[in-house]
């Protein structure tokens, strides 16, 4: 059976183009249309849906204020926005997802990009591994029996820590991707502001989400979250997020640590690439470096850890599938048996402060 999408724009043509690129899977189909939230809205009263493809700039009711609605009257949807470029909408994005979406692709800035393959390929696949891991979710993880099946089914023979460790010189390397920003929301926020190490994050972003999302983690977080810029000597309890469009790096120099970023090409259609970053920790001096596994599609971070686990201790997190958006990154880590510990989201903050200590 087909997975019912509800599509939610204010432009009757752009409404038309995600409708005929949502009808060329098999997997789905374009089942109602609404030219604003209030529209949106009064379906989703009544009316459940796989998915929800949402605009954000509408009149009447824009997309943020429908997402504040539906979180007001839990009204549950998998809601995934459609944003442009902007500063701005980026901005506003990122506050959408602390409302309940689940991720974002970005919108083209006109009708002829829109019908290009990119922004296809961008929607389906965001739309498809999500879908498919909320069916998951639906069909296995109803029942308390089940979730232990599932679990001892996906949950790797995780190792035992590195404790020959000499010294406690550590840093934090996370990477995450789709269902990331909404993720990081319920980790970045959790860590100490005195934390023990030093965070590098990865999440696959284009340029100027990052910002937004950095300066808002920022915000709400007691630790200090920046966007990376080339030259930043890394310090403890700061986390300095890789920008969108860059390849980040760790360098060792007589200052210390610092960031190096660089404009590579992107490796399969990534950048920045965790694989790099994770890449660049081997020739660090960090006695462990701590790596973190987030929801996501793909494999990214995986050849990166393999690689510096042969050069340096590693202590891997991945988290587990019933709290995934997007089981794809942390189920790829994990298959590889390096993984220590598999926790919740919930649990992600408190699993690495617990490994890296506090000042």
């Amino acid at each position: 059976m087909k997975k019912n999408i509800l599509v939610v724009d204010d432009s009757a043509l752009m409404r038309r183009v995600i409708c005929d690129i949502i009808n060329t899977d098999s997997t789905f189909q374009a089942t109602d249309v609404c030219r604003d939230g209030l529209e949106a809205y009064e379906k989703l009263k009544t009316t459940k849906y796989d998915g929800v493809v949402l605009d954000i700039n509408m009149p009447r009711m824009n997309g943020l204020e429908l997402l504040e609605r539906l979180q007001k009257e839990k009204i549950k949807a998998t809601v995934i926005m459609v944003s442009t470029m902007t500063t701005k909408d980026a901005e506003v994005t990122i506050l959408a997802m602390e409302l309940g979406a689940i991720d974002f692709v970005t919108k083209p800035d006109n009708v002829i990009e829109a019908k290009g393959e990119n922004f296809k390929k961008r929607l389906l696949e965001v739309l498809g591994a999500v879908l498919k891991t909320e069916q998951i979710k639906r069909t296995t993880f109803t029942s308390r029996e089940s979730v232990t099946r599932q679990t001892a089914a996906i949950r790797p023979n995780t190792r035992p820590a590195v404790n020959n460790i000499k010294g406690h010189n550590k840093i934090v390397a996370l990477a995450c991707s789709t269902g990331g920003p909404k993720a990081l929301q319920s980790v970045i926020p959790l860590l100490p502001k005195n934390l023990d190490a030093p965070v590098v994050l990865v999440q696959h972003m284009p340029a100027g989400f990052t910002k937004s999302m950095a300066d808002r983690l920022n915000e709400t977080s007691a630790i200090t979250v920046k966007e990376a810029e080339n030259g930043d000597v890394l310090k403890k309890g700061t986390v300095y997020v890789a920008p969108g469009g860059k390849h980040m790096e760790v360098k060792k120099t007589a200052e210390g640590h610092v960031i190096a970023l660089n404009d590579m090409p992107a490796i399969g259609g990534l950048r920045p690439c965790a694989n790099i970053t994770y890449d660049s920790l081997k020739n660090s001096g960090y006695d462990q470096v701590v790596c973190v596994v987030l929801t996501g599609m793909g494999a990214d971070g995986t050849n990166g850890i393999l690689s510096l686990e042969k050069a340096k201790p590693v202590y891997v997190i991945s988290q587990n599938a019933e709290t995934c958006v997007v089981y794809g990154m942390p189920k790829a880590i994990a298959e590889t048996g390096i993984v220590n510990e598999v926790v919740p989201l919930d649990q992600v903050a408190a699993t690495i402060t617990k490994n890296v200590g506090v000042q």
